[in-house]
């Protein structure tokens, strides 16, 4: 999985009519419903803002008056096709006067989008994973020296007993510091895994 490193947009022009191709890194269903917002105003002479978002807990989808299935959808098809997440992708388009009719509609559309990722950057997804570590008062400062050397990101630590660390780190790295943390303290390390 990939996500944008930052806004990309393309133009297409078919039988007169006009696609602007948008694509933005997004992170909630709030910020893409303000930024669909702002993108109509700027474009008030549009006939049609066809969107498509992906992300977590929040995707969507929308063909704007569009014939079901000609606009949104081949655009989502790019983006999954492209393997990319965190993404509102915007066409925009203005009327030439001119039909295109459904096949033509589903590829225009995906065709401005397609037309974007020519000059997106993309950036892979890091998958993270939390545990709670649990160890003695004296090895606190040797343990955060651990997690600072393999990039764990430390949420909260408790003290009651012991010393408790809530940590992310991408889940590609936890075994390693799981691991290399046990045999540091020489077992004395209670771990819970948090996924």
């Amino acid at each position: 999985m990939y996500q944008l490193k930052s806004a990309v947009f393309a133009e297409l022009e078919i039988k007169k009519s006009r696609f602007l191709g948008q694509l933005y890194p997004i992170y909630s269903r709030a910020e893409a419903q303000a930024l669909l917002q702002q993108i109509r105003q700027q474009h008030p002479g549009a006939v049609h803002v066809c969107w498509v978002l992906l992300c977590e807990g929040d995707s969507g989808l929308d063909d704007d008056g569009e014939p079901s299935g000609t606009a949104a959808k081949p655009m989502y098809n790019v983006l999954i096709h492209k393997e990319l997440f965190n993404v509102l992708a915007v066409v925009v388009r203005y009327w030439g006067g001119i039909k295109l009719g459904a096949g033509g509609l589903t590829r225009a559309y995906g065709q401005a989008i397609s037309d974007a990722f020519k000059d997106a950057e993309l950036i892979p997804i890091e998958i993270l994973s939390e545990a709670k570590l649990k160890f003695e008062f004296a090895d606190e400062s040797s343990v955060r020296r651990l997690c600072e050397q393999r990039g764990a990101q430390i949420v909260d630590a408790a003290y009651e007993d012991k010393v408790v660390l809530h940590i992310k780190i991408k889940s590609t790295e936890l075994q390693a510091l799981l691991d290399e943390t046990y045999n540091h303290l020489r077992g004395k390390l209670e771990i819970e895994t948090l996924d």
